[in-house]
């Protein structure tokens, strides 16, 4: 019988595993609902309690009482500076490099115009490389920029990317992948295929969106060109939390970006008729940051201070193998298929298994307390947040989740019905 084949078995070897666990305390810095495993810290972050108090004082001291005034009196406006420089010290770049604002999406279309525009006058570099099967975001920006800019963009696999990359060569105008899978966790090797892409002489854009908060990277020292990522997962912003945008400090003087505003002008507060970028990261600024959520996002943040992100990446990879592990001991017969790599050092902080019924398993799991996510077509997805999970969640979830399939109650009708958020 394997050591894990019970849930006591499992439960002993989780115990002897959060005994060694350094970060252990990072957990009474949430707010965790009793009778639930959260295991979807990568679609929505959990709650950090000093939010909540935070953002008490910002509505009803600084909004309520300081109204405009807390603009400079509560040191609102330079938000997206403080935002950025603290998810820099995550991603290993500098303050000067990172800024917080807008949405993933709306800074993924910014970085690449920016990308294109830096490749003005070499009328030969007109293809974009992207990821098939990507966030589907992704794609769509990627294919409606191309169009304003007449480039073409090109599609390969996780596989074959760095050959398709090569094959295109002198024609590379840049590539956009993102870092960590959403659906399998698998994870790119961003430094080499960062210098691919410059041997090529393209651009090269990295999605941080399932990996900042839970994967120690190095965007200045592997001299990555721009990055993008969200606030909302790992991060802990809250839902709907503003994105982040990396460009290295050496692009900024020449970056043309389109969205221009107000807020990324040399002065926004001259009025100025005409527009003059910012020479500084500011210039990737639109308008008026969505304040409280920039403070949520500024609070949350404060529970990596003093974090060793190497010891985030250890504990991830110890719950994920552990998952996989406890897994394979009590689940083996009931048709699930592991889409993540086995390989820890291959996947990011989730594993995901596919299953022809995986959304009602997933629906009863949920209401056991469980909560992962579905993607279509098949994928069972959960996310290791290490600052909040422990091994014993993963034994209970994986007891829960054994209990479920062995007496079939995911098959009741309720647990089919489509829902508008999977």
């Amino acid at each position: 019988m394997s050591n894990l084949a019970t849930p006591q078995l499992a439960l002993a070897r989780a115990d002897q595993l959060d005994t060694a666990d350094s970060l252990a305390a990072s957990r009474d810095k949430f707010s965790l609902p009793d009778g639930v495993i959260y295991l979807d810290g990568n679609s929505l972050g959990a709650l950090p309690k000093a939010v909540g108090a935070r953002l008490h004082r910002a509505i009803h001291e600084e909004w309520g009482v300081g109204l405009i005034r807390s603009w400079n009196d509560a040191d609102w406006y330079p938000a997206p500076q403080r935002v950025g420089a603290k998810i820099a010290a995550l991603t290993g770049a500098s303050a000067r490099e990172v800024i917080a604002c807008d949405s993933t999406t709306v800074n993924l279309f910014k970085v690449l115009c920016a990308a294109i525009n830096a490749q003005a006058g070499r009328a030969e570099r007109d293809v974009i490389v992207c990821e098939e099967g990507n966030f589907p975001t992704d794609g769509y920006i990627a294919e409606s920029t191309a169009a304003l800019y007449g480039k073409q963009v090109v599609f390969a696999n996780q596989d074959t990317i760095e050959a398709t990359i090569a094959g295109v060569g002198n024609k590379l105008c840049a590539v956009a992948l993102t870092h960590v899978h959403y659906k399998t966790g698998r994870i790119y090797d961003m430094q080499r295929i960062t210098a691919l892409v410059q041997q090529h002489g393209g651009r090269m854009i990295w999605d941080l969106a399932h990996t900042a908060g839970v994967i120690p990277v190095a965007l200045h020292a592997w001299n990555v060109d721009y990055a993008v990522g969200c606030g909302y997962k790992y991060l802990n912003g809250g839902p709907g939390a503003p994105a982040y945008v990396y460009v290295r400090e050496d692009l900024i003087a020449q970056l043309e970006q389109p969205l221009v505003g107000w807020h990324g002008h040399a002065a926004p507060f001259s009025f100025e008729q005409h527009f003059r970028a910012h020479p500084s990261i500011d210039r990737m600024l639109v308008g008026t940051a969505s304040q409280l959520s920039m403070i949520s996002l500024e609070a949350a943040l404060d529970v990596y201070a003093d974090i060793d992100m190497q010891a985030v990446r250890a504990k991830s990879m110890s719950l994920t193998d552990f998952f996989i592990d406890c897994f394979d001991a009590q689940l083996a017969d009931y048709g699930f298929g592991l889409a993540s790599p086995r390989e820890a050092h291959l996947r990011g902080s989730q594993v995901s298994f596919t299953h022809p019924q995986g959304y009602a398993i997933m629906q009863a799991l949920i209401e056991r307390g469980v909560i992962g996510d579905f993607r279509a077509p098949d994928i069972l997805r959960f996310g290791f947040a290490p600052l909040y999970l422990s091994h014993r969640d993963v034994a209970n979830a994986i007891a829960i989740a054994a209990e479920i399939m062995r007496s079939g109650s995911w098959r009741e009708a309720k647990y089919a019905q489509k829902k508008a958020v999977t």
